[in-house]
């Protein structure tokens, strides 16, 4: 495996390969002033960087209320905010507006934006829904749906396809087919459609939002989030309807994560959810968890299908794969470092965000109370103090014998610290599984120029990226 690992190397940088750099903003070279702070973050927030966050361990400004902000890319800065002291760094109000305003009406808070003990009880409640052996149970039904796909495919033969659409189809297949057991399926379009349209509306930040307004001050084009939030509203009472229907009837219920979430107890007081808990993390692990892997999925794809070199060595990692896919995230380890390489790029979280609760010392700089301190992936990802040639694809900085190179805390894909990411082995197995299921049976070649990239709440492709797909 380690000589595979030398020659595919060897040959992308023979052939000049490594030197692909997919389209991203330019840095502004300084910082914005406060009414194009406010445009920005409304319309695209990543075009607020400038290039000195790229440069610089850590960055501090004023905010568009005047306050002060650090932007910290410094590793160990880093580690402190997540581990070594977080308590003192809790989520702010911007954010938690902004997560909340996403929740479907009537939901309790989930374990994106809980609290103190409400969130050490979901999360102690939670975890073991996601031990690697639970995840590791779903593997074949994870292989399904993306090999029926392959299918529909190549029934029509050669084609173009919008791998950003076909992805978020993947992903629902898989979401459907592992946490509920297919009691999602039927309704992709619809599913998709209203996801496209609550992230629409709660990722733009609304100056009333940047500026604190009351939540009862009008923000223009909250009317289609709204409905949206209706339509899972009323899937996830229907999900849980039917399910609680089937316990109390003492019929054998799926073992799946439904199920689990509606029997889970705290292990310390025994005490399951209440009814708008369970609401709110069930749309917690429909729409944030389907949505980050189908963007991975997406812009690994994308970025594949132009580092043709790289997507051979995938392609055939992919085919020699044994039986079993839930070994398939320890035997991939090109198809893993091409993920990886992917989330560095576009990582599926590019903003964190955390208010000061007290004085602290970041990377050398004093704060006091109440200061906003973020750490930004799409920055952190980008420091051209961590990275060598930090815009490039080039999936080796994450083969074995490299990535344990790459600091702890310079590489947040799934964050870090006790709020860590709880699904992150699930979509791991999940992404690698996908990858290895296309690329064994298609080859993917770009269409086009590439998209701009637009943030809202994840990252995604401006406009529809379409690639061409053939059989190999």
């Amino acid at each position: 495996m380690s000589a595979m690992l030398d020659v595919t190397h060897d040959r992308v940088r023979q052939d000049g390969e490594a030197g692909f750099a997919p389209r991203a903003p330019r840095p502004r070279a300084r910082t914005a002033g406060p009414l194009t702070q406010l445009f920005l973050l409304a319309r695209n927030p990543i075009e607020l960087w400038t290039q000195a966050h790229f440069d610089e361990p850590v960055v501090v400004e004023r905010g568009v209320t005047g306050g002060r902000f650090l932007t910290v890319s410094d590793p160990q800065a880093i580690r402190r905010i997540f581990v070594d002291n977080a308590a003192n760094y809790e989520k702010d109000a911007l954010q938690l507006r902004v997560l909340r305003a996403g929740s479907p009406a009537g939901a309790g808070e989930g374990l994106l934006v809980a609290r103190g003990e409400l969130w050490r009880r979901t999360r102690r409640t939670l975890a073991p829904l996601f031990a690697p052996r639970r995840v590791a149970t779903f593997a074949r039904a994870m292989l399904a749906p993306a090999e029926a796909r392959a299918e529909r495919w190549f029934a029509r033969g050669a084609h173009a396809v919008a791998i950003d659409s076909e992805m978020t189809a993947l992903t629902y297949d898989i979401l459907s087919a592992t946490l509920f057991s297919d009691a999602l399926a039927g309704d992709a379009n619809g599913f998709a459609r209203e996801l496209a349209a609550l992230l629409e509306s709660i990722g733009r930040v609304h100056p009333f939002d940047a500026l604190a307004a009351p939540d009862w001050a009008p923000r223009i084009g909250q009317g289609r989030a709204r409905a949206a939030r209706v339509w899972f509203n009323d899937a996830i009472d229907r999900l849980v309807a039917e399910r609680r229907a089937t316990i109390a009837a003492g019929a054998a219920a799926p073992p799946d994560i439904l199920t689990a979430l509606l029997q889970a107890a705290d292990p310390e007081t025994g005490a399951g959810l209440s009814a708008p808990e369970i609401a709110a993390n069930l749309f917690t692990l429909i729409a944030a968890g389907h949505e980050t892997t189908a963007r991975a999925l997406g812009w690994t794809l994308h970025l594949l299908a132009r580092a043709p070199l790289w997507q051979d060595a995938a392609a055939s990692e992919a085919r020699g794969l044994g039986a079993d896919p839930a070994t398939w995230l320890d035997e991939a380890p090109v198809i893993r470092a091409c993920l990886e390489e992917a989330m560095r790029l576009f990582p599926p979280v590019p903003f964190m965000s955390r208010a000061s609760q007290g004085p602290d010392r970041l990377a050398g700089v004093e704060i006091g109370k109440g200061v906003l301190v973020c750490v930004a992936p799409w920055v952190l990802h980008r420091h051209r103090l961590l990275w060598d040639r930090p815009e490039t694809f080039d999936p080796a900085r994450f083969l074995p014998g490299a990535r344990e190179r790459i600091d702890r805390f310079a590489y947040l894909p799934f964050g870090a610290g006790p709020r860590i990411c709880i699904g992150m082995g699930f979509a791991m197995q999940e992404g690698v599984i996908a990858l290895a299921a296309l690329l064994r049976r298609a080859r993917f070649a770009p269409i086009g120029e590439e998209p701009d990239i637009v943030h809202r709440i994840t990252l995604r492709p401006r406009r529809t990226l379409r690639l061409a797909v053939a059989a190999r």
